[in-house]
């Protein structure tokens, strides 16, 4: 009889992801993090609890949304089934990237404070628009807005 292979699954490797990423869009990512939309997608509206990848890459900036549903979306929400959501912006779209975080550490003390991150960028309609996220540093400390504005 063979052995119970429950703990010798292969599972992917954070490496293993982020290169398949890179496969996936042609693109090297040059910073990475995670964070959660606010505004600026016409698209997306302002859903502000998606969460998902903020990626730096070659060729622009992306917000990638994976879908994901607990049992609480599923029973309010009969039939209805979650979509992969992405943001992408051409690097010849994009204006200018600013980090902007607390300075003051009595309000860093006092309250929960993330930084955000915020892209301008011409739309498909050549209007200045501007993206804004909440960067979680817990999760990849990148120096995202460095990485935009370069080039």
């Amino acid at each position: 009889m063979a052995p119970l292979q429950l703990f010798n699954k292969t599972e992917k490797t954070t490496e293993d992801f982020w290169k398949e990423y890179e496969e996936q869009t042609g693109e090297k990512i040059l910073a990475r993090g995670l964070g959660r939309y606010v505004s600026g997608w016409k698209e997306f509206g302002r859903s502000t609890e998606m969460w998902g990848l903020i990626i730096a890459s070659a060729g622009g900036f992306r917000f990638h949304h994976f879908p994901h549903q607990n049992w609480f979306s599923v029973a309010m929400r009969p039939g209805e089934t979650a979509k992969e959501k992405i943001i992408f912006i051409p690097k010849e779209k994009i204006i200018s990237a600013e980090l902007i975080e607390e300075s003051c550490w009595l309000r860093k003390l006092l309250k929960s404070y993330s930084p955000r991150l915020l892209i301008n960028y011409m739309d498909d309609c050549e209007t200045e628009q501007t993206l804004s996220l909440m960067l979680d540093f817990k999760h990849g400390e990148a120096d995202l807005a460095k990485e935009l504005n370069a080039g």
